[in-house]
């Protein structure tokens, strides 16, 4: 075995290999280094709170304070691992991440000569204390990086929508001839579902809750040495000003209910654009969609003459993927053993590899939307070859015209006959009608029995609209 440094050939995961370079965005909220820096911010906002209680004896210097977790880098993240790992200086091994965090910013007191700030760094705190509200933290702002990569998607399908909301299709149900519709309008489905979705993860995004509240959450230590500081209020307030929701009633862990909210909202969003990545897959199948074709692209390792939908097939895995580890981190992550165990530590490790398979498939589908044109030939053809999907205008007419058993006869009339133009009339004229009614109903063409598809598509688009405007960066 080779002594160098691993490649992005030897990892076990493809989100740190093949995939690394569409996930980089997500290294600050779920690498190790991303985690530990903000443990120790979490840390030393702390010891910033502590110091402005009048019962307790220290004076910390704000700004010098926050330097140590605004300018954590590489090397300072790998001096914790060190700590917890094999020991520094003269600190022995930890074998404990957040006790080598607590080290750490000791040894960073130190090196500022603030060495009577120590007694009160991680002071009366439990681990899951710092853990939680680190991890709710950057679970919060990871989201954020998903939500901007959707609004690029709820962007291009209402392109989409609205240059293609008068253009006719036929649609299936049951993967059969059904009445006609627009392309547009169809991609107004997905826009108003994607969009709707949307604004229930940002709802559970702020939702997130955190807790300082000790080793069995009831603030034990803190009262003891401190019994006439507030400390639910301090507890409640520091939380909330770090971008959480404060739950009070808690053991050693937050509950992690809302977490598992976010997770589910997510899921729901995935689920749309996998309906999404069938449905376009299912188009350009059909030939109703040709694809943008790179020169250097392999389309088949045998056929070269292949353009195939893997920028569709490939968010469908990767989205189906990431709906597969969220529910399991929904399910497990809510669940713990009397005042808390520690299996859910190793598991909530996996939250970035959940939201790592969602991004990925986010950008390709959005790769495969923006090379995704309509083939308005194979549209106009499909809808010509099938006139029966008019049989239930010609059933309706019948309704309106008192017939009960309007159905049945169109039913014996049409029912697994392959009907042309000839034989449309045909059927039209034995239809018991008046005479300009069925002159009107031989007019009618399947693209132009469309209903209300342009106005649907075209009013979704700007609600869409006016709702992502919430999404966008406030100025």
């Amino acid at each position: 075995m080779s002594n160098e440094k691993f490649t992005d050939l030897e990892t076990i995961s493809p989100l740190d290999g093949r995939y690394r370079g569409r996930v980089e965005e997500l290294l600050p909220y779920f690498s190790q280094k991303g985690l530990d820096r903000e443990r120790v911010r979490v840390e030393i906002e702390y010891l910033i709170e502590l110091g402005k209680l009048e019962n307790i004896p220290i004076d910390p210097p704000e700004d010098k304070l926050r330097e140590i977790y605004e300018k954590f880098d590489l090397e300072d993240a790998r001096i914790i691992s060190r700590i917890e790992k094999e020991g520094y200086r003269d600190i022995p091994p930890t074998n404990h991440d957040v006790k080598a965090v607590e080290y750490f910013i000791r040894e960073e007191l130190k090196a500022e000569n603030l060495a009577e700030l120590i007694p009160f760094v991680h002071f009366g705190l439990t681990s899951e204390d710092v853990n939680n509200l680190a991890y709710a933290r950057l679970t919060k702002e990871a989201t954020r990086q998903l939500t901007e990569v959707l609004v690029r998607t709820a962007e291009r399908l209402i392109t989409l929508a609205e240059e293609n909301a008068n253009l006719p299709m036929l649609a299936r149900t049951h993967g059969q001839p059904a009445t006609p519709t627009t392309l547009g309008k169809e991609f107004a489905v997905f826009l108003s579902r994607l969009v709707d979705q949307l604004e229930k993860v940002e709802e559970a995004r702020e939702k997130l809750t955190g807790k300082l509240a000790g080793a069995t959450g009831n603030m034990n230590a803190h009262l003891d040495s401190y019994s006439q500081t507030d400390w639910v209020s301090f507890s409640r307030e520091f939380v909330r000003d770090l971008g959480l929701k404060p739950n009070q009633a808690v053991t050693q862990i937050e509950p992690r209910d809302n977490l598992a909210s976010l997770f589910q909202a997510i899921t729901r969003v995935n689920n749309v654009l996998v309906d999404l990545s069938r449905d376009c897959w299912n188009y350009i199948s059909q030939g109703y969609f040709s694809q943008q074709q790179k020169e250097s692209e392999v389309g088949s390792s045998t056929m070269p003459q292949k353009v195939n939908p893997i920028d569709f097939e490939n968010g469908e895995g990767n989205l189906s993927k990431a709906n597969t580890d969220l529910e399991f981190l929904a399910d497990y992550l809510t669940t713990s053993r009397a005042q808390r165990d520690l299996s859910d530590s190793t598991v909530r490790r996996n939250v970035g590899v959940a939201f790592a398979h969602a991004f990925i498939g986010y950008k390709s589908v959005n790769r495969g939307l923006n090379k995704v044109e309509p083939n308005q030939e194979v549209l106009r053809n499909d809808l010509a070859d099938h006139p029966e999907v008019l049989a239930e205008a010609w059933q309706t007419a019948l309704r309106k015209y008192g017939h009960s058993d309007a159905y049945e006869i169109v039913k014996e009339l049409t029912r697994g006959k392959k009907l042309d133009s000839k034989k449309m009339e045909e059927v039209i004229e034995e239809l018991p009608l008046p005479t300009n009614e069925r002159a009107r109903l031989k007019e009618l063409k399947p693209e132009t029995y469309l209903g209300k598809a342009e106005e649907i598509a075209r009013s979704t688009v700007e609600e869409a609209k006016e709702t992502l405007e919430s999404f966008r960066p406030q100025s």
